[in-house]
């Protein structure tokens, strides 16, 4: 019984182009990681309140949203994600 087909194909699931990675910049520590490893946050503000946005025409109203980038360390200090189930096992099991 063969462990696996002879004609397969590789994949790199990374990247879909090839060549080198892109790398971003962590907006916290400013370490430079790749793309893939990151965590993408979406940080901005969005006016809520219905009576403001009656009062302000629409064209006035600019609710920027800014794309950040957070490492694996800063996500998990400041609470972005939550540690992974074996170190959660770990932690919780005294």
């Amino acid at each position: 019984m063969p462990i696996s087909t002879a004609p397969y194909t590789r994949r790199y699931a990374h990247t879909s182009s090839r060549g080198s990675e892109g790398t971003v910049t962590c907006n916290f520590c400013k370490r430079k990681l790749p793309r893939w490893k990151a965590f993408v946050k979406y940080r901005g503000f969005r006016i809520n309140d219905p009576t403001l946005m009656r009062q302000i025409p629409r064209y006035n109203i600019h609710t920027f949203s800014q794309k950040i980038y957070i490492c694996p360390s800063c996500a998990r200090s400041r609470g972005v994600v939550q540690p992974g189930k074996s170190v959660r096992k770990k932690h919780l099991n005294f």
